[in-house]
């Protein structure tokens, strides 16, 4: 239990508010911000959650942001904030609408939590981590991505349905861009440390890499209204105590690449060391030539979308 820690959550619908929550409910953090254009709904939610806390006796307070400068001196600010992914709709389709969200974002953060680590959920993810590096000015560092750590758990649930034994002991490992071209791998997947190439067939590792590429896609399809929120909400409250708690936890993260696995000036998911300032070291695994080989379609794919922002020169002085 952290002491006089602040977290801001820009963005309280599904995902923002299930953050929140989930904060609220283990005491990561003193004080949780929601920031949200719907203050109402904002304020109701903050309402119960606040009630929900005192319940498990909590001492996280949840209020909300009025204005900009409410999020002031907070130690994590997370963006969820920017349009969802609607059936039919690509990742990409979101890309400019979300970029100019991200950008009015940070532009508050910089100027009230200057000191603050950015935790991107909005999609495309890798490339609004890109934008909010670029346009908060922070050290990489400081600006991180929640991906890897929900595409593995997606990954794990996965092996789990498979194989109908193992729950909590399932360890699976997802790198690359979040979004079709993720690269997951079974070679450092493990069932209570038992490699999956020795529990299942190549076939059913194929199957199950393939379900987790279109994780996301299979929840959106069955929902109809929207997309999943709350495995991709714990997964990002699970790096806010792993930074806030400074655990030095490695968790899969989408981070700027500068030469790490032969790629710079390119976001991608690699796994990291999650500490009080951030992402305090990236991992380099090594990888075989098929996984290299699916890494560099992963971080093309991101890098087609940086290239798009540049193209419509969305980035000042260009």
């Amino acid at each position: 239990m952290t002491k006089g820690k602040r977290v801001g959550i820009v963005g309280a619908g599904n995902v923002g508010s299930t953050i929140a929550y989930s904060l609220a409910m283990n005491g990561a953090c003193h004080e949780i911000i929601l920031r949200d254009n719907k203050m109402e709904i904002a304020q109701g939610k903050a309402l119960d959650m606040s009630q929900a806390a005192a319940a498990v006796r909590s001492h996280t307070v949840v209020s909300v942001a009025q204005k900009a400068s409410d999020l002031t001196d907070c130690d994590i600010i997370v963006i969820t904030a920017g349009s969802p992914r609607l059936p039919g709709m690509s990742r990409d389709d979101l890309l400019m609408i979300n970029a100019n969200v991200t950008r009015e974002v940070v532009a508050d953060i910089k100027q009230y939590s200057p000191n603050a680590i950015i935790i991107m959920v909005s999609n495309p993810l890798d490339a609004m981590t890109y934008v909010a590096l670029r346009e908060s000015g922070f050290d990489r560092s400081r600006v991180l991505g929640m991906a890897g750590l929900l595409d593995s758990a997606r990954m794990a649930a996965f092996i789990q349905e498979k194989l109908g034994y193992g729950g909590g002991q399932i360890r699976a490992s997802v790198m690359g861009g979040h979004g079709d071209d993720m690269v997951p791998l079974p070679r450092y997947s493990t069932v209570a440390g038992v490699p999956l190439s020795d529990l299942l067939t190549q076939n059913e590792v194929d199957e199950i890499v393939n379900r987790t590429r279109k994780g996301g896609a299979e929840i959106v399809a069955l929902l109809q209204t929207g997309s999943a929120y709350y495995a991709p909400a714990k997964a990002t409250a699970i790096m806010i105590d792993a930074i806030l708690k400074d655990t030095k936890q490695i968790h899969p993260c989408a981070v700027y690449l500068e030469g790490e696995y032969g790629f710079s000036d390119v976001v991608s998911g690699v796994p990291v060391m999650l500490g009080a300032n951030g992402v305090e070291k990236i991992i380099e695994v090594t990888l075989d030539d098929a996984e290299k080989a699916m890494f560099a379609g992963s971080c093309a794919s991101v890098q087609s979308l940086i290239d798009t922002l540049h193209k419509n020169q969305f980035f000042k002085g260009e």
